[in-house]
């Protein structure tokens, strides 16, 4: 087994970020030229080929160290205020759909009158916004599974918990009987080094079904939408997360910390 270290995990998301800067410019060069769908599609799949890349390496990474992943060090702390198990929240791609289009209506208000069609997400019909709201539904429910199971571990409860997530081997004994057991704080032990192993392999599978249903909301709402509202969702969603972490940096040096 691959082994990694702190500087591989702060590169991986670098480069991921790197990545987004890039397919967004593709994206907004795309939307003014105007290139047609067949384009469009082809540029909403290399996206979403992308999101599949970077959750496939970190879900690598994550076995060696899960809690590296759900509290960022190389991100900003602005970042990591918004954060929900290691990223955004799914649910967080369907609210941007309702949002966008609101002020894409307002924008485009006066062509809208006039009977000009542009088929961005303002234009999102009463069939596509009942299967989005279905989605929506259907996600936050899956979020909220996944909310409780990580309370659940963080709270360190027992494996019969997790039988329906298949994390059968996280460690029966919670960390706070360690805790008590122990003759003085922070003694450490075998018992607590495999108890610690099987909690971080128990957030790397937690983390893995977050990222599976950040993707998989994605790839329905590409499904939902056509090509020009796909991209133009894209286009939002990447320069939300480009400008969180951007504000975040500003705000770091405002305040000295970096």
């Amino acid at each position: 087994m691959a082994t990694f270290n702190y500087e591989q995990f702060q590169c991986c998301f670098l480069n991921w970020i790197n990545q987004q800067q890039e397919d967004l410019e593709e994206l907004v060069q795309a939307l003014e030229t105007n290139p047609g769908n067949e384009k469009l599609q082809i540029l909403t799949e290399k996206g979403i080929k992308h999101f599949e890349e970077y959750y496939e390496k970190r879900a690598r990474m994550s076995e060696h160290d899960a809690p590296s992943f759900l509290s960022h060090s190389w991100c900003t702390s602005f970042e990591n205020a918004f954060l929900w198990i290691g990223g955004c929240r799914p649910s967080l791609s369907i609210r941007l759909v309702y949002s966008v289009c609101g002020s894409e209506v307002d924008a485009q208000l006066v062509e809208f009158l006039r009977g000009e069609i542009k088929g961005n997400l303002a234009e999102i019909s009463a069939l596509q916004l009942h299967s989005i709201n279905s989605l929506h539904g259907n996600t936050v429910r899956e979020e909220d599974k996944l909310s409780n199971t990580m309370a659940s571990l963080q709270a360190n409860g027992y494996s019969s918990f997790f039988a329906h997530f298949h994390f059968e081997d996280i460690a029966d004994e919670p960390l706070a009987m360690i805790a008590k057991r122990a003759c003085r704080v922070g003694q450490s032990g075998l018992d607590l080094d495999q108890a610690i192993d099987a909690h971080s392999h128990s957030l790397a599978r937690v983390l893995a079904a977050a990222d599976k249903l950040r993707l998989n909301t994605l790839k329905e709402l590409m499904r939902i939408l056509s090509p020009l509202q796909a991209v133009d969702l894209l286009v939002a969603t990447k320069k939300l997360h480009l400008s969180m972490h951007e504000w975040g940096k500003r705000r770091d040096k405002q305040i000295g910390k970096t």
